[in-house]
């Protein structure tokens, strides 16, 4: 609907409105649709529309909830029809241009700054940045004197590019995205830190992931070849040129196969200190190394 047509109302009537659409179409919580779409519009905890029901709602806010309903009837996923991801201490843009960012990758970014702690100055590069999400976190939260961003897809750093502007005033130090094959745009650079959640699903895995995922998150950053480690093989061998020695490469792997990924950052001799790292569940999941301090 457009918003012109739209009058304003308030948040225990837009969650009535929404609902009552959900459960025509027969969605299991229709309630609980609704809650998850209006908190999202206003950056707020879930809890947040139940405890402010008398709260005004705009006829642009309107409108943009009615878009995100019809989007989530198609089966969108949340951050998509909403247009926004919370990701640490920052609200980001995202659409199907860019992967909505995890709560796995936040743990990878406090991994850095634990790994980096005490530590000044130096560049840090986000391979496959995507929203920008992990490249403005390490700007907003570490101690670098310049971040970068870098990814295969001009849609992507459009996005992330857009989502720098927002984020600007919580910055602090520069941050430059960068199009670009991985580590190909900043081959001169060299960094403290290089991290990724780099493409790890192999071709044959599609039809086994969600239709949440397979049918709207981009292809370009979930697929990774025949294996899906055809991306990180490339990414450890280029961060090896690129880290500074004593630099830190830090990557997001596939549960199934870190201790795969694990291996190909130890075939690169110039590494050392590799180590595997948990998620909150348990799981394999991150890869970290040191560039040797001497030997190439």
């Amino acid at each position: 609907m457009n918003a012109d047509r739209l009058a304003a109302i308030t948040v225990a009537q837009l969650l009535e409105e929404l609902a009552r659409r959900f459960d025509a179409r027969g969605i299991a919580e229709p309630l609980s649709e609704a809650r998850e779409i209006v908190a999202a519009l206003h950056d707020a905890p879930r809890f947040w529309p139940l405890m402010n029901g008398a709260v005004g709602v705009d006829a642009a806010t309107r409108a943009r909830a009615d878009a995100a309903a019809a989007k989530r009837l198609q089966g969108a996923p949340l951050a998509y029809a909403v247009g926004r991801a919370p990701f640490r201490h920052l609200s980001l843009d995202v659409d199907e241009r860019v992967l909505i960012p995890r709560p796995e990758t936040e743990q990878l970014v406090d991994l850095v700054l634990e790994a980096e702690a005490g530590r000044t100055g130096g560049v840090a590069i986000d391979v496959g940045t995507g929203s920008g999400a992990i490249a403005l976190a390490l700007a907003a939260e570490g101690s670098f004197s310049r971040v970068y961003g870098t990814d295969i897809s001009r849609d992507a750093i459009e996005v992330a590019r857009r989502n720098a502007a927002a984020a600007a005033p919580a910055l602090r130090a520069p941050v430059v995205f960068a199009h670009g094959s991985l580590l190909g745009p900043v081959l001169d650079v060299r960094a403290r830190v290089v991290v990724s959640n780099p493409p790890y699903i192999a071709l044959s895995e599609a039809m086994a992931l969600p239709p949440s995922v397979r049918d709207w998150e981009p292809a370009v950053a979930l697929f990774s070849g025949a294996d899906g480690l055809s991306a990180t093989g490339r990414l450890v061998r280029e961060a090896a040129e690129v880290l500074a020695p004593g630099g830190l490469l830090a990557l997001e792997v596939d549960a199934r196969r870190a201790s795969l990924a694990a291996e190909l950052v130890s075939r690169e001799r110039r590494f050392h200190a590799i180590r595997v790292e948990l998620d909150l569940t348990g799981r394999e999941r991150f890869v970290l190394a040191r560039r040797q301090e001497t030997g190439g």
